[in-house]
């Protein structure tokens, strides 16, 4: 019932800048939480940030500081702003949303996934 569409992702330079999108589409009464995750290859998926309907933020350590989490509710878009890239910062980032897709029913959605490549 929810479709996460990301886009932003690409190779950029250790200390570069790149700026990730997720829209969400489809049928739903509203959106919760939204958050990026990441999977580098031969580890586990993990949290890089969410944000609230509240725009409340939360943040890994690895991170603070360096990406900033945003999104547009009225337009259900979210954005992870990131600088300062790290090599380690190299995964598939995947956008996250826990949604409220009937009136007292809410399920987690994913979507396809957006690599970011950091070389050194």
């Amino acid at each position: 019932q929810v479709q996460l569409v990301e886009s932003g992702g690409g190779l950029v330079q250790a200390g570069g800048s790149l700026r990730l999108s997720c829209a969400a589409s489809g049928s739903f009464f509203s959106i919760n939480v939204m958050g990026w995750y990441r999977q580098a290859p031969g580890k586990q998926r993990e949290l890089v940030a969410t944000i609230n309907s509240g725009s409340t933020t939360n943040y890994a350590d690895s991170v603070k500081g360096r990406f900033t989490i945003s999104r547009d509710n009225a337009q259900n878009t979210m954005w992870l702003q990131m600088n300062s890239l790290k090599p380690e910062d190299t995964a598939v980032y995947y956008c996250y949303t826990n949604a409220r897709v009937k009136l007292y029913w809410a399920d987690d959605y994913w979507g396809q996934g957006t690599q970011v490549t950091v070389s050194s």
